[in-house]
């Protein structure tokens, strides 16, 4: 908030002169969380799509979704999503979206199914200069434990490309073998996670606020949080195709 400061003279009977608005850099700096975790939104969507091109087509030539495609999937299921934010920024992403079937099919790279059951996850990206911080790892592992206070959803699956299998190995996915999908010259191995239980509820700072004021927190015996990175992951973990 902008304040005016009055310089008054020394002289009597001067009449004090107003100078021109300021901002005070202390009061800027607290007007935007440091570090927020939430569920993301079609204004987003430019943002994501830019993330995401950045980090897939220098690897792959290809991108998991179009800039199509994410305002697609926020705007039937933004619930699915999870966004990390610096200060207004977004730095990393998740996209998920509801399948009903056993294996992932070509129908499932565009396609909600709302009476699905298992949680597709098109693609988990860090913008390039956050990346070498462990935020990857993080924000999958805050994403599965909120897709566990989600009743209907019983696993969640991904396709990766084989050298990021150890990376999701890592957060706990299974191999399931060689997804029957193919983009251009691309082959996958498509791997999946059982979403079981309820996550732990519990008070504390590292709170994760999202719609229906569902608060969701980290078990006692899980992960770093936020405030206490994971060890450097491959940077292509944080920037590939999932």
């Amino acid at each position: 908030v902008a304040r005016q400061i009055l310089l008054l003279s020394a002289q009597p009977f001067v009449k004090p002169m107003q100078s021109s608005p300021s901002v005070s850099p202390i009061q800027r700096r607290h007007t935007l969380p440091a570090s927020e975790v939430r569920p993301l939104n079609t204004q987003d969507a430019i943002s994501v799509f830019e993330i995401e091109r950045e980090a897939f087509i220098s690897v792959s030539g290809e991108c998991p979704l179009h800039l199509d495609e994410v305002r697609h999937f926020l705007t039937l299921c933004p619930e699915l999503s999870m966004g990390w934010f610096e200060e207004g920024r977004l730095v990393a992403f998740i996209i998920g979206s509801l399948w009903d079937q056993e294996r992932l099919e070509m129908d499932a790279l565009t396609l909600h199914k709302p009476r699905g059951s298992t949680v597709h996850i098109h693609v988990l990206a860090v913008h390039r200069t956050f990346r070498q911080q462990g935020k990857g790892p993080i924000l999958m592992w805050r994403y599965l434990q909120y897709l566990r206070c989600l009743p209907y959803v019983r696993r969640a699956v991904l396709m990766c490309e084989d050298f990021l299998v150890p990376f999701y190995r890592k957060s706990g996915f299974r191999s399931l073998g060689r997804c029957a999908i193919t983009v251009a010259n691309l082959t996958f191995t498509e791997m999946w996670y059982p979403i079981s239980g309820h996550a732990y509820m519990r008070r504390n700072s590292e709170a994760i606020r999202f719609p229906q004021g569902l608060t969701v927190h980290p078990p006692l015996s899980g992960p770093p949080t936020l405030s206490q990175p994971l060890p450097q992951t491959e940077e292509s973990s944080e920037g590939s195709d999932v």
